[in-house]
């Protein structure tokens, strides 16, 4: 198994959540920069921890090439971490925007709208429930007014078909 440090350096913090720490990393040969969420094996607690992690790869691969959601580059497994490779999302999240701007106007919030429930739409017709939609949960892909939402962290999600979730 490659170790993601040998093909990534590791920057600052951009990111934390319960379980997992995301950094900025740099791909060591094209210099493209990328975000890593790191996933502490010793917060894993039991195997069913071990299967969400391992559901949350399969569902990013499962929805690679969606326009509104962060692309997988790949996946990394250590003796400390899982170490999860992401396109960066470097505007910021949806809530901190909102929060910046105040208000927005009614076609600008309708476009932002679309985009998620397109993200929704997609993600169910693909057999996947994201369970966590939220504004911390959707980022810009960059500061530019129009950049596009990308939906993330899909580590509570599922595949489901008909009322069977898996």
């Amino acid at each position: 198994m490659e170790y993601v440090r040998s093909t990534y350096i590791f920057g600052w913090e951009i990111g934390r959540g319960q379980f997992t720490v995301t950094y900025l990393v740099t791909h060591r040969e094209t210099k493209e920069q990328f975000a890593c969420k790191l996933i502490s094996l010793r917060k894993l607690i039991n195997r069913d921890d071990i299967k969400d992690v391992s559901r949350e790869v399969q569902i990013m691969h499962h929805l690679t090439g969606h326009y509104n959601i962060v692309e997988l580059k790949g996946a990394y497994e250590d003796r400390h971490s899982f170490n999860l490779v992401m396109e960066l999302c470097a505007g910021g999240e949806l809530f901190d925007r909102i929060i910046a701007k105040g208000h927005y106007s009614e076609r600008a919030a309708a476009g932002l709208c679309l985009q998620i429930v397109t993200v929704v739409h997609n993600c169910h017709s693909m057999g996947v429930m994201h369970r966590d939609l939220k504004q911390d949960n959707f980022l810009f892909l960059s500061t530019a007014e129009e950049s596009p939402l990308k939906a993330i962290d899909f580590g509570l999600s599922v595949f489901f078909r008909g009322k069977l979730i898996y």
